[in-house]
């Protein structure tokens, strides 16, 4: 099932954020208690299950070929990329690189995202940017990215 929807939380003083029921729903279950956080572009960070980091990887993997650009990104991306638990109150703990990489701070409002196959986590001050810079051109990026829609 895609994920969808907009939540807004707030980052505890441990940097632990609570994953709405709907997304943990698809994230997480009682085989895979784990979740994979990686850095995603425009200072977000992505959430994956288990399967979908894999199927990430296969589909990165694809791209290992274009040259020192994509073995570079890469680099970046795995090495950031971790593997975290999901506690008995369905929360995560971000650790402290991957939230200084998206400016999470402590006890502040970040806002998860659902996005297909992933959850992405953004500041709150950066997803308002995004949305006012981009929302308002949601039409022609729609047409842009897919041409005519089938709807």
């Amino acid at each position: 099932m895609a994920l969808t929807g907009t939540f807004n939380k707030i980052l505890d003083g441990k940097r632990r954020l609570a994953i709405p029921k709907r997304l943990k729903e698809e994230l997480v279950n009682k085989e895979f208690t784990q979740i994979y956080i990686a850095p995603g572009t425009e200072s977000s960070l992505l959430l994956f299950s288990e399967k979908g980091f894999e199927q990430q990887a296969q589909r990165l993997n694809e791209y290992s070929k274009n040259g020192p650009e994509a073995a570079q990104y890469l680099r970046l991306y795995y090495s950031r990329a971790e593997k975290v638990e999901v506690d008995s109150q369905g929360r995560i703990c971000i650790p402290e690189r991957l939230a200084d990489l998206a400016s999470l701070e402590a006890k502040e409002e970040v806002v998860l995202i659902g996005v297909q196959d992933h959850a992405e986590i953004w500041s709150s001050t950066r997803w308002s940017t995004y949305l006012n810079n981009h929302g308002p051109h949601f039409d022609e990026m729609a047409a842009q990215a897919f041409g005519q829609m089938p709807w």
